[in-house]
């Protein structure tokens, strides 16, 4: 049973801060992602009003 704990403890915490990190960089690549395709629509509005 102290094993079983052991394990959990050691795993538990790296585990719950990669998915921590995972879900702060979603959502950063997801603002990116937008930011990208505004600047893309800018740029075709500019290339368009010549």
């Amino acid at each position: 049973m102290d094993e079983i704990i052991t394990q959990v403890s050691n795993v538990g915490f790296p585990i719950a801060i990669t998915f921590y990190l995972l879900f702060r960089i979603e959502s950063k690549l997801s603002d990116l992602t937008n930011s990208i395709h505004e600047l893309s629509n800018s740029i075709g509005n500019l290339n368009g009003s010549k």
